[in-house]
């Protein structure tokens, strides 16, 4: 069975806190008559720092959508091969032995996609298969392991790179007012992602399962409005109540497995931010600790949108692993409003596939 390996992860050496996000909304919007609003629900993302690819005075800047796509590609290109880099060598594998790349990235457009410069730079097989997904948010995260599992149960001893590249700092929109636009200024941040599915072998997640759903009639909750200045980000206020929903299908999917939900050894989600994770804890009755993993990453990087899942894995990781045969739940959220979830054990890579 496929085994989701150590993911990589980077993000950028510009940093901003909490307190001087909240400094900044005080006095850029001085006169905004739902400033305290906004202010209190920046608090209250448990965000501390954030990592941005520019000098927040450049942030603030908008010289227009073309300019911001040129600085996504040209970030792209220089952070994305050191991470990828690191995954392969966690994962003890070499370019030449990934059959498919699968890109996910919501915050700049590259046609053709990051994927054929990738193989170019980093001599991947001229036959490597590209999968690049544009337009699943943060759930794109989750659809990635999805993916690459699928293609490993197809061809067992194919080998998939999941690559997510975020620059959410880019969709700055200075002229977005709203307190939906006003609170996610003080909750998205920077950060690159990559890790290796083994088709045989290797130490992580041995993949079992994996499911979505989509919460019907609300495609336009979480959203872009595409205009002349770039990607023009729509949050509707009752997004972070969607655990309510979402909830029984991560049930449904560990019940269809002949697992229960709430009694799994780890917790890898997207944390879009604090409601979400007390929501899951609560409707799935676990212990606030389990998304302990997942609330670091909120609170030391703010929401990496694809990213998170992979930062969040790479923290168990770091704090040991799991036994073997342990049994967890991966989850993204993101646009649709859809759920990517997968569910797995825990192997080593001296035992037995």
């Amino acid at each position: 069975m496929a085994t989701l390996c150590r993911p990589a992860v980077s993000v950028p050496e510009h940093v901003i806190t909490l307190e001087e996000t909240l400094e900044l909304a005080r006095t850029l919007h001085a006169d905004h008559p739902q400033l305290p609003l906004a202010l209190r629900l920046i608090e209250n993302t448990g965000v501390r720092t954030r990592h941005i690819v520019q000098p927040i005075e450049e942030t603030l800047r908008h010289p227009g959508f073309e300019e911001r796509n040129k600085l996504y590609e040209a970030e792209a290109k220089a952070r994305v091969p050191a991470v990828v880099q690191r995954a392969l060598d966690d994962a003890e594998m070499l370019t030449t032995d990934i059959d498919v790349i699968i890109y996910v990235s919501c915050t700049g457009f590259m046609m053709p996609s990051l994927t054929a410069w990738l193989i170019n730079a980093m001599d991947f097989r001229s036959d490597t298969r590209q999968t690049p997904i544009a337009q699943l948010g943060c759930a794109a995260g989750g659809a990635a392991i999805n993916r690459a599992h699928d293609f490993c149960t197809a061809y067992p001893d194919a080998n998939a790179l999941i690559v997510a590249c975020e620059f959410c700092s880019l969709c700055y929109q200075p002229t977005d007012l709203g307190v939906g636009s006003l609170l996610s200024n003080g909750l998205f941040g920077d950060g690159v992602a990559a890790a290796v599915v083994r088709g045989r072998g290797g130490t992580g997640i041995r993949l079992e399962r994996n499911g979505s759903y989509l919460i019907p009639k609300t495609e336009d909750w979480i959203a872009y409005d595409v205009r002349a200045t770039g990607f023009h980000f729509v949050l509707d206020k009752r997004v972070p109540a969607t655990m309510e929903p979402l909830a029984p299908a991560l049930r449904n999917l560990a019940s269809e497995h002949g697992w229960n939900a709430s009694d799994l050894d780890f917790y890898i989600v997207h944390a879009g931010g604090p409601r979400i994770l007390d929501d899951l804890s609560r409707f799935l009755d676990v212990p606030p600790e389990a998304f302990r993993f997942s609330r670091a990453t909120l609170t030391e990087y703010g929401n990496i949108a694809s990213a998170v899942v992979l930062d969040a894995l790479r923290r168990l990781f770091e704090a040991g692993g799991a036994e073997p045969k342990a049994r967890g739940l991966l989850a993204g959220f993101g646009p649709g409003i859809t759920a990517e979830m997968a569910l797995g054990r825990w192997r080593h890579s001296k035992e037995r596939a």
